[in-house]
């Protein structure tokens, strides 16, 4: 934002002047504008790419227990017979008792690396490294059922399709690999692009998945359980195809856009743009900008409203029960529990606990959010991108069976790497948990080894993954399609427009009809009848996180004040205004 008033006024002309130059291309794929804007709004759990393996101790299993054998009996691929029973595929990451990633989708080569083998799907094409190819039935099922609560993204495959704004498109992936993601990269390839695929989170990916993107000629390198060295290997054979040369990026957590920037730099000066959706990777993005050294546009998704209000918000008020529940049965009543951060993540997952009977204690740094906690603060702090929030101290210092868990993008805001000394014990309790043992016998539970709990230890809501996909969707059309010139070697935030016919493709969902405004409404608020209905840096609950002078203040103001006494028109709307 502008430090002086006229500054002010000048950059909001010239993001008005952006979008209406836009509008014929707006209304064919909803907002093929972004205006420019270097602020990010700072107040989610993030982490870096630093990442650690586990090295779990295993005690002997006594012979007359036959686990081992019935679980590999269990984890067969069945039968044609019996396959209809498992059309639904059990979570990797589902509680069962013998370990957690129990499911049809493990086999009896499970310790054979996916490096090590040779695979062809059925078109007799090898250019892929997943667990199994054979588990492609399983993931086309998986697939099929997200589609169904996936219908905007549907909704614009179906509409953009027959003039294929992707066609020509390059694009290189590295996100969560599972059946919501699938969904996307099925419609970028309708829309004519090639993709090549990896996974940002070594125990994200579904194995079946990756096997039905691979089936499909989608060359996917991912499987669940990487090493870190796999990590960097998949992101690799991605970016480095003999013959063919990327010239788009879909990234979460800005690994992949690291490893292009730093080891393939002429590629990456070749690159059209680049969309990010995660909190760390878009503060990496505004880092190499702010240095001078991106030299391509970028987007950033993860401040788009329909992703901060929605994703960030609901997915994580969801899926943190369910993590939790899966890993360790644990019962929420009475439980005291301390969340660091109160952004959008924290206050879906504050929201969650405190609903199910928890005695919740939420920290913060920011004053204006620790504000909105209305709780009592704990020890911890909390800051987007940060790192050790939870340090080893703090651990020394916690109870014995304490649970400790993260819902940032990667481990370093927990210090995992402080528990990796000679005098604690890691013992493995079942796939994404371990006891981490003191030399007093304290034990402490850490899921996921410190990373992200929902996308490693669960799965989450399909409806919320539709609006950030279909956002992503969106983002790599307007870059890829955008005219020389119109976007700087910069990072943009999308527009309100974007934003609004997003949530409008997902509104036939709950059977809503928006009410219109008529030309004399439209007149006194002085909108367009078609949006956007508010002005870019609007934030809605979180004004106060963009940095505003006294007449964007001002205007701020005048534009609610106006909204009052037409407030009846607005009976029924997906993102609520407070």
């Amino acid at each position: 934002m502008s430090d002086t008033p006229g500054d002010g006024k000048l950059e909001l002309k010239q993001a008005s002047k952006e979008v209406k130059e836009s509008e014929n291309v707006a209304e064919k794929y909803s907002a093929m504008t972004v205006s420019k804007n270097s602020e990010i709004t700072m107040g989610e759990l993030s982490v870096s790419s630093a990442a650690f393996s586990a090295v779990p101790i295993h005690k002997p299993v006594k012979k007359q227990i036959q686990f081992v054998e019935d679980k590999q009996e269990f984890s067969r691929f069945p039968t044609k017979a019996g396959r209809r029973s498992l059309s639904r595929s059990i979570s990797q990451s589902s509680t069962d008792s013998y370990s957690s990633a129990a499911s049809y989708t493990d086999s009896s080569d499970d310790e054979t690396s996916p490096r090590d083998k040779t695979q062809l799907n059925s078109k007799g094409t090898s250019d892929f490294c997943v667990k199994n190819i054979k588990q492609a039935e399983f993931g086309r099922r998986e697939i099929e059922i997200a589609e169904q609560d996936m219908s905007a993204l549907i909704s614009l495959r179906k509409r953009a399709q027959g003039e294929k704004p992707l066609a020509g498109a390059k694009i290189v992936g590295c996100t969560h690999i599972t059946a919501q993601t699938a969904v996307l990269i099925e419609t970028l390839v309708a829309l004519g692009a090639q993709c090549r695929w990896t996974a940002c989170n070594i125990y994200s990916t579904q194995n079946e998945v990756a096997a039905a993107l691979s089936e499909i000629g989608v060359a996917v390198f991912a499987w669940k359980g990487e090493s870190e060295d796999d990590f960097w290997w998949c992101i690799d054979k991605c970016v480095n195809m003999e013959g063919w040369q990327p010239n788009m990026i879909l990234d979460d957590g800005g690994d992949l856009t690291h490893w292009v920037y730093k080891k393939y730099p002429n590629v990456f000066k070749k690159i059209r743009g680049i969309v990010e959706e995660s909190v760390t990777g878009v503060h990496r993005l505004y880092q190499l900008s702010k240095a001078g050294k991106l030299c391509v546009p970028a987007m950033n998704v993860n401040d788009s409203v329909t992703k901060q209000k929605f994703d960030n918000l609901y997915c994580c008020r969801e899926s943190i029960l369910d993590g939790l529940k899966r890993t360790t049965d644990v019962m929420f009543g009475g439980k005291q529990v301390v969340v660091c951060g109160y952004g959008e993540v924290g206050k879906g997952c504050t929201a969650a606990l405190k609903a199910m009977g928890s005695i919740v204690y939420v920290t913060e740094i920011d004053p204006i959010c620790a504000l909105q906690i209305g709780f009592r603060l704990g020890f911890f702090s909390g800051l987007l991108g940060n790192k050790n929030v939870v340090t080893r101290d703090q651990l020394d210092r916690m109870k014995n069976g304490s649970i400790v868990c993260n819902m940032g993008h990667s481990n370093t805001e927990i210090d995992v790497a402080s528990l990796r000394t000679p005098e604690l014990t890691w013992e493995r309790v079942r796939s994404q948990v371990d006891h981490v043992i003191w030399p007093d016998g304290k034990r402490v539970i850490l899921l996921a080894e410190g990373r992200l709990l929902n996308l490693s230890c669960s799965t989450v809501p399909t409806f919320v993954l539709s609006i950030t996909a279909t956002t992503q969707a969106l983002a790599l059309i307007e870059l890829y399609n955008a005219p020389e010139g119109r976007y700087k070697q910069d990072v943009y935030l999308l527009p309100k427009k974007m934003d609004e016919y997003v949530a409008s493709l997902h509104l036939p969902t709950f059977d809503a009809h928006l009410t219109e405004l008529s030309d004399e409404q439209a007149k006194y608020l002085g909108l367009n009848k078609n949006g956007p209905f508010k002005p870019n840096y609007y934030r809605y609950n979180h004004p106060s996180k963009i940095p505003l002078n006294d007449t964007q203040i001002s205007d701020l103001c005048t534009i609610y004040l106006q909204w009052i006494p037409t407030a009846t028109t607005y009976m029924f709307s997906l993102v609520q205004s407070s």
